[in-house]
């Protein structure tokens, strides 16, 4: 009996598909070629006739993923159109968005800066589409709501359940549609939005110089790109006296994130407990992750970059809190809007978060001086509520 090969075409889309899957659930770093192989069911020479090595295939599983929403974008003539494009990739290329967001920025320097020119020719692309339904907009705001739509449709990609893709569909539509009709045109600057931080007491200065010098660096550089030379110069010591207050690099990156994750549980929690009812505390909480958001931007990077860089009994921990976190948001919308299920609750808080925490660090769009307002107001739209009176 003659065995038939797959065709390489057939082979190489089997080999992303695992791929795409393995860097989603466990993160770039932490995916060996040989365990792509093993997913395939093929050795890790053969694997290499296929892909010279893993930024070659974190490379092209982007592709895969990109193409299909540029050619979406580019047949797109309405907005609704341009919601089911990004609908359509985003249920039909789930890790896309993971990917973009956490593991892009492990491709060499010369194809990120292409990564970022093509995602800014589909948002132009949107853009145009957008002004001739809404010609009263200007251009930084219809740039702001497309990335902001784009950024949405990503959230699908960090639900741990895998949603009903038809379903999952019609709510993105819905969704990108509410996020381009949002008004912008009165927004104002709120000087409350990023309040300084407060001062730290001297006898704790140069443990938190530390968890926030590290969470900045890890954030923008990366855990394998930062030494202890560079974090102790952040904060003008020796990088040998970092161990004076940490043993190891990975315990000053998991107490990093800890200190944050406390603070931003402090802010939200304690801006619901203090709300009268579930519509004030929906609300409050939303006005607390967005303020949280942009004072805070390096936390929420490395928070999404980094964790899988955690040794596993941290990593669980940090796994275990956003589990929490999501279903204080769910159990909250689902009171104040008792018509949705857990799942559309999920799918639209999802969008909540990834929409903030790109936001906030999306340039030039996050140094706007009224991004806060405009925050709360596609928070709003992509939560069901009621914009502002």
């Amino acid at each position: 009996m003659v065995v038939r090969r797959p065709p390489a075409r057939s082979r190489q889309a089997q080999i992303l598909a695992v791929a795409a899957e393995r860097f989603h659930r466990s993160g770039y770093h932490q995916v060996s070629m040989t365990e792509v192989a093993a997913g395939v069911g093929i050795t890790a020479p053969a694997l290499y006739r296929h892909f010279r090595g893993k930024p070659e295939l974190l490379d092209r599983t982007l592709r895969l993923g990109l193409d299909e929403l540029s050619g979406g974008l580019r047949a797109a003539s309405t907005t609704a159109d341009i919601g089911a494009a990004l609908a359509a990739v985003a249920v039909g290329h789930r890790p896309l968005g993971t990917l973009v967001q956490r593991d892009a920025r492990l491709l060499p320097p010369v194809r990120r800066a292409g990564l970022r020119r093509e995602l800014r020719a589909d948002v132009a692309l949107m853009v145009g589409v957008l002004r001739a339904e809404r010609p009263e907009l200007g251009v930084a705001d219809a740039e702001l709501l497309c990335w902001s739509a784009l950024s949405a449709g990503a959230g699908l990609s960090y639900q741990s359940a895998v949603p009903q893709p038809r379903r999952a569909e019609r709510l993105l539509r819905e969704l990108v549609a509410a996020i381009l009709a949002v008004p912008l045109g009165d927004t104002s600057p709120d000087p409350q939005d990023c309040p300084a931080a407060a001062p730290v007491a001297r006898a704790q200065s140069r443990r938190e110089e530390l968890l926030a010098a590290a969470v900045r660096l890890f954030h923008r550089r990366g855990f394998d790109n930062v030494s202890t030379d560079q974090l102790g110069a952040a904060v003008g010591i020796s990088g040998p006296s970092v161990y004076r207050h940490f043993e190891s690099k990975a315990q000053l990156l998991a107490a990093s994130l800890v200190r944050s994750r406390e603070r931003l549980w402090h802010e939200v929690e304690g801006a619901i407990a203090v709300a009268d009812g579930p519509g004030p505390a929906l609300e409050a909480a939303l006005a607390a992750y967005v303020g949280f958001a942009r004072r805070n931007s390096d936390y929420l990077g490395a928070m999404l970059s980094e964790t899988e860089r955690l040794a596993a009994p941290d990593r669980r921990a940090a796994v275990d809190f956003r589990r929490d976190f999501l279903r204080t948001w769910v159990e909250l919308l689902c009171q104040v809007r008792p018509e949705y299920d857990a799942a559309q609750a999920r799918i639209r808080v999802h969008a909540l978060f990834a929409l903030v925490n790109d936001g906030v660090r999306n340039r030039p769009y996050c140094e706007r001086p009224d991004l806060g307002d405009c925050l709360r107001r596609l928070g709003r739209a992509v939560l069901g509520l009621p914009g502002p009176a």
